[in-house]
């Protein structure tokens, strides 16, 4: 369609999986959404299928309003100015927020352009901005903003290198499809046991995300075999499943029922307050453990096993147990700074939770979400957590198969 009166133009070049990945037709389907037009100057195809391929698209609109807004959302998808500047900055002028106009980050790997040379952004993250120091480069939430500090502004000088085409990178990557209840659960436990299993042995870390159904499907003693054999490095989960934890490891209940043959203990309903209170008379859970008053369960076993545990609060807990950061900034704070070295995170039974660490995981680190409830994984899929895998089942089969694939593996690296 011929553009109408005066007009504005820039060329952008897209490199990579762009034809099998469909990043092509995406990138052109946005420009003609905007109201912009397009024309392919230069389109070289790979001859293999590892082989990259090279587009240059030249943007054009009637005013620089449109053209920028279409050159912002087309470089979320990779797409770079021909004619590279450096990024623009702007000193922030008050504490706690962004200047206007600040490059909103997405969590795929990305560099900036700074003195004439292309930086990598580090502590990649999702909805924060870009700070420069000394021609460094590195996500920062609005909440740690200083005055005075160099914040990226605008998309110029700023590329994104969005993931490869998931069925070429990866055998565990072919789950990553719409969520369905319908999947082959078997197949998938399988590939997630391969990815835990390998992950450790290559002196790698991996992440649960654990919600309180962990407890109440009696899915306890699984975890806690993970946990002692070194397949779980670090523990994130709220006020409730430490709480019911420690309730099952003092009174054999989780909310009140017992867990060996679903029989409501009497007064069971006040069996958690008991344990909470139990343990802030302690101290902590880790002077309880070590006290001797409790000797079983999740909590104990990540003490014992000096796995690292991070609780969150909400405004719902009772107590809350003396571990549980109820500042919600500080929360956010530690978890993001837990996160950097986990190569893998499976997310078990807990909404907010998996939300949160998704919204904080750069997308190279694989997640897998396990959920009775197909709804969690798709709200993180509308988020942004592309990278996330989706098994729709219930707790406490997906953790006995999944240490069963476990000793699978175990059997065949020592016959």
């Amino acid at each position: 369609m011929p553009t109408i009166g005066p007009s504005v133009s820039e060329q952008v070049e897209l490199t990579g999986h762009i034809v099998d990945s469909l990043l092509l037709p995406k990138v052109l389907d946005i420009i003609n959404a905007e109201g912009a037009q397009y024309e392919l100057r230069n389109v070289v195809i790979g001859h293999n299928r590892n082989d990259p391929s090279t587009a240059v698209i030249e943007i054009t609109a009637d005013n620089q309003s449109r053209l920028d807004r279409v050159l912002a959302l087309v470089s979320d998808h990779g797409a770079v100015a021909v004619n590279a500047v450096d990024c623009r900055t702007t000193q922030a002028d008050i504490a706690g927020a962004f200047p206007d106009g600040f490059y909103s980050t997405t969590n795929q790997q990305s560099e900036v352009r700074v003195a004439g040379k292309w930086v990598e952004v580090t502590d990649q993250e999702m909805d924060c901005g870009i700070v420069i120091e000394a021609e460094v480069a590195r996500c920062i939430p609005m909440v740690e903003v200083e005055p005075g500090m160099a914040i990226v502004v605008g998309h110029a000088g700023v590329r994104v290198f969005p993931p490869v085409r998931a069925a070429s990178a990866h055998g565990f990557a072919f789950m990553n499809s719409d969520v369905s209840t319908e999947k082959p659960k078997g197949v998938l436990i399988r590939k997630v046991a391969r990815e835990i299993f390998d992950n450790r042995a290559a002196g790698k870390k991996n992440l649960l995300v654990g919600g309180p159904a962990i407890v109440h499907t009696g899915s306890g003693p699984l975890v806690c075999e993970l946990i002692r054999r070194g397949y779980i490095a670090k523990l994130f989960a709220g006020n409730a499943l430490a709480t019911h934890d420690l309730e099952q490891a003092m009174f054999g209940t989780s909310l009140g029922v017992h867990l060996a043959d679903a029989s409501i203990a009497e007064s069971g309903h006040e069996h958690h307050l008991r344990a909470i209170n139990r343990i802030r008379r302690a101290g902590s859970i880790a002077a309880a453990i070590e006290s001797g008053l409790v000797t079983s369960g999740i909590m104990h076993d990540c003490v014992k096993h000096q796995v690292e545990f991070l609780l969150a609060g909400s405004i719902r807990d009772d107590g809350p147990l003396p571990e549980v950061i109820t500042d919600s900034l500080e929360a956010q704070s530690r978890m993001r700074a837990a996160i950097r070295d986990v190569s893998f995170c499976l997310s078990v039974a807990t909404t907010l939770h998996s939300i949160a660490v998704g919204n904080l995981l750069p997308a190279w680190v694989k997640m897998v979400c396990v959920d009775i409830n197909p709804s969690t994984v798709i709200k993180m899929a509308d988020r942004g957590s592309f990278q996330t895998v989706g098994i729709v089942t219930d707790v406490e089969p997906f953790f006995r198969s999944l240490v069963a694939e476990i000793d699978i593996l175990e059997r065949r690296v020592s016959s």
